[in-house]
């Protein structure tokens, strides 16, 4: 049987640490951003891990 593929939309907008975590990035960064404040344009810059919920579903669409 060949190889999986994996999802190359999740593949940019997902990535995994060294101990198996996943890392997503924050939405609402992209425009009208003069009404946030700079606290909340800094932390949504950072990177957040991936809810428990969801983990399941982007492993395999990491083809993990």
């Amino acid at each position: 049987m060949p190889k999986m593929k994996s999802h190359r939309g999740a593949a940019s907008r997902f990535s995994v640490t060294k101990n198996g975590k996943l890392l997503r990035g924050h939405a609402k960064l992209n425009h009208l951003l003069s009404k946030k404040s700079a606290r909340q344009k800094r932390r949504l810059g950072r990177s957040s891990i991936v809810a428990e919920g969801d983990r399941r579903s982007v492993r395999r669409m990491l083809g993990r």
